[in-house]
């Protein structure tokens, strides 16, 4: 799900603050501690084989997250691809792969044990 800042419903505007809010932007339960992530991504770089191994070949963790600049495209489980860019929010469901169409800066939330699990899967692929 991506969202432009514009698209997102002003809910208070006074002399100097504009508070804005989507709600209804993913559904947490069932998850435990969220952690806070701040990725910096080239152009061209590809998660797909860094999942490969993982169930279905795809990040299974979903995520919430803002774009501060650069561009992405995530694909899905049936191809579907979403496009987000600098001054997006994004919910990315589980089940994706990501691509990074021009330098990027992201910060993301995460359920950190199911992104732990990622994280140390892509480390292992790396050999790190």
């Amino acid at each position: 799900m991506r969202i432009a800042k514009e698209k997102v419903d002003v809910r208070l505007e006074i002399p100097g603050a504009v508070i804005r809010q989507q709600t209804g932007f993913g559904d947490v339960s069932g998850f435990d501690t969220l952690s806070g992530e701040y990725f910096s991504l080239s152009a061209g770089v590809d998660t797909t084989p860094l999942f490969e191994g993982l169930e279905g070949d795809l990040c299974q963790c979903p995520h919430w997250g803002f774009v501060l600049h650069g561009q992405l495209t995530t694909t899905d489980a049936n191809g579907a691809r979403e496009t987000v860019e600098a001054g997006d929010l994004f919910h990315w469901p589980p089940g994706h792969n990501v691509k990074v169409d021009a330098d990027a800066e992201i910060v993301m939330f995460s359920p950190q044990r199911e992104h732990s699990h990622v994280i140390d899967h892509m480390i292992a692929k790396v050999g790190g």
